[in-house]
């Protein structure tokens, strides 16, 4: 829908009802709430009727009987105290209703996003996935609110005073039927063209959140290469576009929103006093009617400027509403398992001509064939961009790969639960991410069976207990977001602890080694050899020193395995493996 310039009333409609189909859970608490509503608008009908009994049998007529006057008085005095209270129940009840829909809705688009594929992911900026899950559904929430307790109330009391007027002088309510239209007109007027500003809005909106992201999660290097200024004269024109909407909207609010619904109700007054005034000449027209009319035609356009200036937040929720369930219907979800009860035994993996590509035009991996037999390692070399991390994606289920398949111990991976490929697959990156917390529920990560004892034994391990231990509070030590505070070897070496924590079949090496310092790598690597022990091991590496021990090392180039073999093997062919090797060792031929 984004790329529409506004969307039609059908469209609009549709997204209404769906928000609307919130309210399903909530239905006793709805009819409450309408209930609590009912009896208000009875008491906001009743009490100006009881002042036009007033004037017209004891003021007009000089009646000033003590015990009716002070029953009118009481009775007055009574509806209004009944309509604060009961108000205040009916808003808290709307207010409640709404806020447990938004939470739904926030935990939906929560979930949602965890489900989406890393595809997903990568088309779409970060910023813009925030905004969705934080402002566009407090825009949403307005809608439930303020906007459809206005409506209803509105509508409530738009019936009621009609009933009212038709019962006290049908001719008059006659003529006021012909303001609806007009009304009506002006409604659908603002509904057309605020739909093309918020939609503007939303994602100009969209665009500062992901410029800000963007900045906050690069300022280094913003700072590093001096790009402060263009980043500034980047935002500046985005605010730019962003103010030029919302002046938009104001303009719009202006014109068709509260001055356009005050004219017609100065025409209605208009209308009235002209018909009390034309029937004055031929009866006696009684005060009461006269002030019970204007008093009721007030109380009619009361929620109607209400509606007309909520209607504003109207089109904001409705395009709100349509970028969140835009995200909630997207289909570029996870890779689906079938829901099959197998299980991972011994860590045979097999690549059988499998071909894959991000955008669906350029194959990234062609045709790639190999075999990871149980408690072996093979190692994946090649320049960047040949495909070694697409090899690992797809391994890992990020991504749903086209033509080939790729096998477990047999069975296709799709076979596989989830679950079951997530605990028996370890994967360490070359950028290791640690949330925030401790070091201990890093290592742990929120895996409630792990004992403190398994927790320490596994940064043991790995040997990361030698920088834990000199931590003040050790493995309680706090960690902030992303480990910012801990350097680039220390992360790595939490991220090992976290993996081999979970003792997996299958040890996936994303350049594992890349971000540590050559002498941390070398005190790791015998913790690497036993982590490598009975388990199948895919490890990618730069640094073909720390690979020269695997049963077999792939060569890609452009997406296909041009050699394969053991170290000595490959430097044997003189190929590109060759090249690589003499270059890395500072060899010149």
């Amino acid at each position: 829908m984004n790329n529409k310039s506004a969307f039609s009333s059908k469209e609009q409609t549709q997204i209404l009802f769906r928000l609307l189909s919130y309210l399903k859970p909530h239905k006793k608490a709805v009819l409450l709430a309408l209930f609590l509503l009912m009896l208000t608008v009875i008491g906001d009908v009743t009490g100006p009727y009881l002042i036009k009994i007033f004037l017209d049998d004891h003021v007009a007529t000089n009646n000033f009987e003590f015990e009716a006057i002070i029953l009118l008085a009481v009775s007055y005095f009574i509806i209004q105290i009944l309509n604060v209270i009961i108000s205040y129940f009916q808003l808290v009840k709307f207010q409640e209703i709404a806020l447990k829909i938004i939470q739904q809705l926030r935990i939906d688009v929560f979930s949602k996003i965890h489900q989406l594929g890393m595809r997903y992911f990568d088309e779409t900026p970060a910023g813009s996935i925030v905004s969705r899950a934080t402002n566009d559904t407090e825009a949403i929430k307005e809608l439930f609110v303020s906007v459809l307790s206005s409506f209803i109330q509105a509508a409530f009391l738009i019936v009621g005073v009609y009933i009212a007027m038709f019962l006290l002088n049908p001719m008059l309510a006659l003529y006021a039927l012909v303001l609806l239209p007009l009304i009506f007109l002006v409604i659908y007027l603002y509904r057309k063209f605020s739909s093309v500003v918020f939609l503007t809005m939303r994602e100009k909106l969209s665009q500062l959140n992901a410029k800000l992201a963007e900045s906050l999660s690069g300022m280094g290097i913003i700072q590093t290469f001096r790009q402060e200024q263009r980043i500034s004269e980047d935002f500046d024109k985005i605010n730019d576009e962003h103010y030029a909407a919302m002046m938009n909207n104001i303009k719009l609010n202006s014109l068709l929103l509260r001055p356009v619904i005050d004219l017609i109700f100065f025409t209605a007054i208009v209308l009235i006093l002209t018909y009390f005034g034309m029937a004055s000449f031929n009866t006696a027209i009684e005060v009461g009617v006269v002030y019970v009319f204007i008093t009721y035609i007030n109380r009619f356009f009361e929620p109607i400027n209400n509606v007309m200036e909520r209607l504003a937040f109207y089109q904001q929720a409705i395009v709100a509403a349509s970028r969140v369930f835009a995200l909630l219907d997207n289909e570029d979800i996870e890779p689906k398992q079938e829901e099959r009860e197998q299980v991972i035994s011994s860590g045979l993996i097999e690549f059988k001509n499998v071909t894959f590509s991000y955008d669906g035009k350029a194959n990234v991996l062609k045709n790639i064939s190999f075999t990871v037999k149980p408690g072996e390692t093979v190692a994946l070399v090649g320049h960047t961009g040949s495909g070694k991390s697409s090899i690992i994606n797809l391994l890992m289920r990020f991504y749903e790969f086209g033509d080939g398949d790729i096998l477990i111990d047999g069975k296709s991976i799709k076979s596989y639960r989830k679950k079951e490929l997530r605990n028996k697959l370890g994967l360490v990156l070359q950028d290791p991410f640690l949330f925030y917390g401790t070091i201990e529920s890093n290592i742990r990560l929120f895996n409630s069976s792990l004992t403190k004892e398994q927790v320490i034994a596994a940064a043991e391990f790995v040997q990361a207990d030698k920088f834990i231990e000199q931590l003040p509070s050790k493995y309680d030590q706090r960690v902030s977001e992303r480990g910012s505070t801990f350097s680039s070897g220390q992360r790595q070496l939490v991220a090992f602890a976290r993996t081999i924590a979970t003792n997996p079949k299958i040890l996936v090496l994303d350049e594992a080694t890349a971000s540590i310092d050559t002498e941390t790598e070398v005190a790791i690597q015998s913790s690497l050899e036993k982590m490598r022990k009975g388990r199948t091991t895919i490890a990618i590496a730069h640094r073909l020193s720390t690979i020269q021990d695997a049963e077999l090392i792939l060569v890609l180039h452009q997406g296909e395995i041009v050699e394969r073999g053991t170290h000595q093997e490959l430097l044997a062919q003189n190929g590109l493996y060759h090249k690589m090797y003499l270059l890395q060792n500072g060899i010149v031929e």
